[in-house]
């Protein structure tokens, strides 16, 4: 009988598509006044990596995140929101955060 550490790790994963594609995605232009005030509070690039911290020590790799961040590059339905200028500096900084988790841990 083997042990699983991590049970929820297919949830922890789909939890971080989630919350980068959220980030990314952004506020919509007939966003409500309670989704602004949500946003306002919950969709900074420090809550965005907050959770995905989270989601790290409950499994996930940093590998995992990065395949997450090419498929959200590749994909062919996120395409028009890469379109966006805002969208796409939302994008480089989350990337850049998980590269910089990457060179952390190799070192």
């Amino acid at each position: 009988m083997t042990q699983n550490s991590f049970p929820m790790k297919q949830w922890h994963l789909e939890h971080v598509e989630k919350t980068i594609k959220k980030f990314v995605v952004g506020l919509s232009e007939t966003a409500s006044i309670w989704e602004k005030r949500q946003h306002k509070k919950y969709g900074t690039i420090a809550n965005c990596c907050k959770q995905i911290d989270y989601d790290l020590k409950h499994g996930v790799t940093i590998e995992e995140v990065s395949l997450v961040l090419e498929k959200i590059k590749s994909d062919v339905t996120f395409a028009p929101v890469m379109q966006n200028a805002h969208s796409i500096q939302r994008f480089n900084e989350i990337e850049k955060y998980i590269y910089s988790l990457k060179d952390l841990k190799t070192e």
